[in-house]
């Protein structure tokens, strides 16, 4: 089974010189197409969508192994390497302001590909609502700044986007693949890699955070206004949401086990409370009745404050608590030489070596380019 999911990254700046990016670039076409060739499109994205297979890629084609710039530059290398009139792939979307494009660019290839109109609307859902929940639902401390959105002329389609972690000069990389999972709000995300995990992480997108969604849903339609009390107001005599919870700043992990309510100081670093400005949102959901949790968290202004106030006032009134588990289970790919997290699957640590040994075997390059390749990639099984 494939395994997709997320990767931290230390942040690296700079840019990959003009002579390496021009042998990324061929080199990212002649492996691609010898997988396209071999197994098909679906496939390609696939791979793309496994977060330990991007990464040898990314190293087999010339990058830094551990570096936060294999995410620009392999995914910059794959959307100059691949076209929609000879692979019948689109690699849209990018970093920064390029990334928002990314509707209207689906929009456009949609139409190219001779893509229903239905099916058109619905790429365009899957790309913001990934993006919303990468942003929004997981509240991990990284901020998303790069969507990379992979389609095939089937529809198909794959997303590689990361978040950043300024405090800790971090990157985290999020990997998603259209028929990998059964719902957005399910854990879309398997096989999840990193090196850190945080104490505790709000994941509204887990299985375990389902009742909360729904009850999240009903707070809105029966008119935020009763909920007013529970959010700092003026006068300091008035509890507020986070006096219910005997959690200080710096560790909330045992918020999910708390069954004892007392009256600690306000927490304002926590970002619990509404202003009347962002109380506003509440109210404008209110008036457009949400039927589902996609369609409230995908509203203009519903964003991470709001999702996470709902959250905890779920827990306050209805004693349904959402899942604070950081959704990562697995540091590396095929283990570590000293047992941890787990001993060395050598089988599958060498069967990936082989896949990507066969690609650059028979792909297009001259000798000189497929020997550089396959000596880099040699390097993993010293």
């Amino acid at each position: 089974m494939q395994r997709k999911g997320i990767a931290n990254l230390p942040m690296h700046t700079g840019h990959a010189p003009r002579w390496l990016w021009t042998r990324m670039v061929k080199l990212s076409k002649a492996i691609s197409e010898v997988i396209l060739e071999e197994y098909g499109q679906k496939e390609l994205l696939e791979r793309i969508s496994d977060p330990y297979w991007f990464q040898s890629f990314s190293c087999v084609i010339g990058f830094d192994w551990h570096s936060s710039g294999t995410t620009t530059t392999t995914c910059g290398a794959l959307r100059a390497a691949l076209t929609p009139e000879d692979h019948g792939i689109a690699v849209l979307g990018g970093k920064g302001k390029n990334s928002r494009k990314t509707p209207r660019q689906l929009e456009s290839k949609g139409e190219y590909f001779n893509l229903s109109d239905k099916n058109i609307d619905n790429l365009v859902k899957s790309s913001r609502l990934s993006a919303k929940i990468d942003n929004a639902c997981i509240q991990d401390s990284y901020t998303l700044y790069q969507h990379n959105f992979f389609i095939t002329e089937k529809g198909d389609w794959a997303v590689v986007q990361q978040g950043m972690n300024l405090d800790k000069k971090y990157a985290r990389r999020y990997h998603w693949m259209s028929d990998e999972f059964d719902s957005f709000l399910e854990d879309p995300h398997t096989g999840i890699s990193c090196d850190k995990k945080r104490k505790s992480t709000l994941n509204m997108a887990s299985k375990e955070s389902k009742e909360v969604q729904k009850i999240s849903v009903d707070l809105i339609n029966d008119n935020p206004d009763h909920l007013r009390k529970y959010f700092r107001p003026k006068d300091p005599e008035q509890t507020s949401l986070m006096d219910f919870f005997d959690n200080s700043p710096a560790d909330f992990s045992n918020f999910n086990n708390q069954e004892e309510f007392t009256m600690p100081q306000h927490h304002p670093v926590l970002e619990m409370d509404l202003s009347d400005k962002e109380f506003e949102v509440l109210k404008k959901a209110y008036e457009i009745q949400p039927e589902k949790y996609e369609e409230l968290i995908m509203l203009n202004g519903i964003g991470p404050k709001k999702i996470r106030a709902l959250a905890l006032i779920s827990d306050i009134i209805y004693g349904e608590k959402a899942s604070w588990r950081d959704p990562v289970k697995y540091s590396f790919a095929h283990g570590g030489k000293d047992g941890f997290p787990y001993p060395v699957d050598r089988e599958t640590y060498d069967h990936s070596i082989e896949t990507m040994k066969d690609a650059l075997y028979q792909s297009k390059l001259d000798d000189n380019e497929k020997l550089g390749a396959i000596k880099r990639l040699n390097k993993y099984m010293a």
